[in-house]
């Protein structure tokens, strides 16, 4: 279903949390995938050049750069304005999520999801990546 070789970075503090994620993303047919513990990593892998992303799969709330925080870096980067980036969050308070939409996020998804929900976000950029 996807291009196999799609780099992904799931980013979560919580070490269960990036599994949940990481296994349902496996699910799917995605292997590349690279885990991160906070904003801060995510941004030293793609800046480090060495490994183009494709997607990114972050939390809000993780120490040193939350993920809106990193949102914002990223779109604010114009080698990487236009890369999928996905929020997964508990937090389901409009305000949260408006400032996410405001930051360009690109889906905004609620813990916890199915994986045929993601399937169905992923297949909607899938045409992008290709």
């Amino acid at each position: 279903m996807f291009k196999k070789d799609i780099q992904v970075i799931v980013a979560d503090d919580m070490a269960g949390m990036r599994l949940f994620v990481v296994k349902k993303l496996k699910a799917l047919g995605l292997s590349n995938i690279i885990e991160a513990s906070n904003g801060n990593k995510v941004w030293e892998v793609l800046t480090a050049g060495d490994k183009k992303i494709d997607i990114i799969f972050s939390d809000i709330n993780m120490p040193e750069m939350s993920g809106i925080q990193l949102l914002q870096k990223i779109r604010a980067d114009k080698r990487f304005a236009t890369l999928p980036f996905f929020i997964i969050s508990a937090e389901k308070e409009s305000k949260t999520q408006k400032e996410a939409e405001a930051a360009g996020v690109t889906r905004y998804l609620i813990k916890p999801f199915s994986e045929e929900e993601l399937k169905g976000y992923l297949a909607q950029i899938n045409s992008i990546l290709e």
